[in-house]
């Protein structure tokens, strides 16, 4: 078994991170599904509220 050295390792790695085109995209949609269910639960919440009238 051929010894890596770490630097060809590292350098291997950054190159492959640089070809990842979907990480953006998903951080996005991650982003709007959590602030949409935070804006729905508040939604949702809100209408059980007791009214102290």
């Amino acid at each position: 078994m051929d010894h890596t050295p770490v630097s060809d390792w590292i350098n291997e790695a950054a190159s492959a991170a640089e070809k990842q085109g979907s990480g953006d995209l998903l951080r996005v949609v991650l982003i709007v599904m959590f602030f949409g269910c935070i804006l729905t639960a508040w939604f949702l919440l809100r209408g059980y509220r007791q009214k102290d009238d």
